[in-house]
């Protein structure tokens, strides 16, 4: 006689291993389901099923000694997923029959036992998704993405319903397929289906994961356009909802920086996108207190260079103060780089310090920092970096010539660049 599993099952919505452990069929189990199919887990569960809370936990070893005593099918199955030992499988094959045996299987294809995932055939909903997401796993290995996708495809609609933590977890891995075939429109939908499915579910870590990617998608393929890029400022601010600095300081930080890459992106047609602007360094300066010199070179190079040129066209009051921390800036960064390795990125410094000392009124300093960037720029054949330079040189001319004017009349009056 085959023997029944409770469904729904928690499965496939956790981290392995407890996203294989089946919960059995005992008083107080379907109501830990019902909770667990949420994403939260509680503080305390009746014993039988006690070994879930423990592995939720990462205690692994409390888990394994919490199913000791049982016998059931499912204490079986659920002590291999602990302990997966090859010689205990061929045993557990025997013994186990209908869907434990196909989960068995799964367990022992994800850890290495066996070469190929089993049969979904004759498996409910939440086992079947499982299977086929191992079948999509081992379709990518052997580059076979199509077969992947479609699988992906096959599990979400098998638990769209009654697992949705789980379909959202899955549409995740269907989108990164579809960023690899090139078809960002859908991978951009599969995400936004994610993120509706889990709702305000719990998980918030996979809810903030799921945002940040949909965000530098949307980020990506945003072309300018204000939509797009309205719709990835909004993901980045979801995902730091739950990124700090504390916690994820990596992901903290790459929100951070996206958020305000998107902002200074952002066209100015509206009274709010000036404020955009303010929001937007102070997001690279949040950037900056992860990614150091020391630390992050590379990253904080080009965090360091996009707040230095933000501060330049920052609308505010402080204006003056913010052209000097800029000029500050650009000086750290020319003595991080070499002109000989990279010329063109530090003329491009060089440029961008000449037009911020030039709107401060520094015309000598601007003119010899513009000067020296021209002469890298035309060992790189950069065009137009050379018209963009000589652009700003002809009005520090400009510039020059009216202060001798006016001099010259008896009155001096600092120039604006």
């Amino acid at each position: 006689m085959t023997h029944r599993l409770l469904h729904p099952q928690p499965l496939g919505i956790f981290p392995l291993p407890a996203g294989y452990l089946v919960i059995p069929a005992v008083d107080g189990a379907a109501d830990l389901c019902a909770m667990l199919l949420t994403g939260h887990a509680p503080d305390d569960a009746p014993d039988r099923v006690r070994f879930y809370i423990h592995a939720l936990a990462g205690d692994f070893e409390a888990a394994w000694r919490a199913l000791t005593v049982d016998s059931t099918p499912e204490a079986r199955y659920n002590r291999f997923v602990l302990r997966s030992e090859p010689a205990d499988y061929p045993r557990l094959r025997n013994e186990l029959d209908g869907e434990l045996a196909a989960l068995l299987d799964l367990v022992a294809y994800t850890t290495g036992i066996i070469d190929q995932p089993p049969s979904p055939d004759g498996c409910q909903g939440e086992v079947a998704a499982c299977i086929l997401a191992a079948h999509a796993a081992h379709a990518l290995e052997n580059e076979r993405h199509d077969i992947a996708g479609n699988a992906l495809h096959q599990a979400v609609a098998a638990v769209r319903h009654i697992s949705p933590l789980f379909a959202a977890q899955l549409l995740g891995d269907l989108a990164e397929i579809q960023t690899l075939h090139n078809h960002p429109t859908l991978a951009i939908q599969s995400l936004r289906d994610a993120l509706e499915l889990i709702g305000q579910r719990g998980m918030p870590d996979v809810r903030a994961h799921l945002a940040l990617r949909l965000g530098m998608l949307c980020q990506e393929y945003a072309e300018g356009r204000r939509g797009p890029l309205l719709e990835a400022s909004k993901c980045y601010q979801e995902a730091l909802r739950f990124y700090t600095r504390a916690t994820a300081p990596e992901l903290y930080a790459l929100a951070q920086n996206n958020l305000a890459l998107v902002y200074l992106a952002m066209p100015l047609t509206e009274a709010s996108d000036q404020l955009r602007k303010g929001i937007a360094v102070q997001a690279l300066r949040e950037a900056l207190t992860i990614y150091t010199r020391e630390t992050h070179p590379d990253l904080w190079r080009r965090t360091q260079l996009n707040l230095a040129n933000a501060l330049q066209y920052l609308p505010s009051a402080n204006l003056h103060e913010h052209l000097i921390e800029a000029v500050g800036l650009y000086d750290e960064l020319l003595e991080s780089r070499d002109p000989q390795r990279d010329p063109a990125g530090y003329a491009r410094i060089l440029a961008n310090q000449g037009n911020a000392l030039a709107h401060l009124g520094d015309l000598t300093r601007a003119r010899e920092q513009l000067n020296a960037a021209r002469q890298l720029f035309v060992a790189c054949n950069d065009t137009a970096a050379i018209a963009g330079v000589d652009e700003v040189l002809e009005e520090i001319a400009r510039q020059e010539a009216a202060i001798g004017t006016e001099q010259g009349n008896g009155s001096v009056s600092a120039p604006a660049v």
